[in-house]
């Protein structure tokens, strides 16, 4: 059996345990960022920038260690998104009452995170809006399931390190 696009199913199709699925959600992952790039040739940041700075917008106020905990990347690596976000002007480094490196999104770190999020909201709507009725239909039931996921995968990456036969439980 063959995929939409052509391509044979990858291995552990049906499977309940999760290869098809991550396949695909990487798949639709490397396709938006793609669509994106194409259809806002002028978004100049990097995914990781932009990760960085939705972070923010969820979480205002944020210190460094606490920024690159959520993301679960090097306070270094975090130090220089924050560095090239600071010189771009979309970021602010101020005192908070305890800490002096407290990061606010500026004016123009507002504009880039919502302009990125209308680029994926438009690229999925035009996307969704050529898929058949039934289709549609399924994306749509299936959103509360795949909310849930993302809670239970977020819950993952906050669990304390695995052993060696691989995550633990939920």
């Amino acid at each position: 059996m063959q995929s939409a696009d052509g391509a044979s199913p990858p291995r552990g199709e049906g499977d309940s345990g999760g290869a098809e699925l991550a396949d695909v959600i990487s798949r639709l992952r490397r396709a938006m960022r793609r669509a994106a790039r194409a259809a806002d040739p002028v978004g100049n940041l990097s995914v990781a920038q932009l990760e960085l700075l939705s972070c923010l917008a969820e979480n205002p106020g944020a210190r460094p260690g606490q920024l690159a905990r959520m993301l679960r990347i090097a306070p270094s690596s975090e130090a220089t998104l924050a560095s090239g976000l600071r010189r771009a002007g979309l970021i602010t480094r101020s005192g908070g009452e305890n800490d002096r490196r407290t990061a606010s999104l500026t004016m123009d770190g507002e504009a880039a995170v919502t302009r990125w999020q209308q680029v994926n909201e438009r690229l999925l709507r035009s996307a969704l809006a050529e898929l058949p009725p039934a289709s549609r239909d399924v994306v749509a039931s299936a959103l509360p399931a795949l909310r849930d996921l993302a809670g239970l995968i977020d819950a993952l990456a906050d669990a304390p390190p695995a052993g060696p036969s691989g995550p633990r439980p939920a």
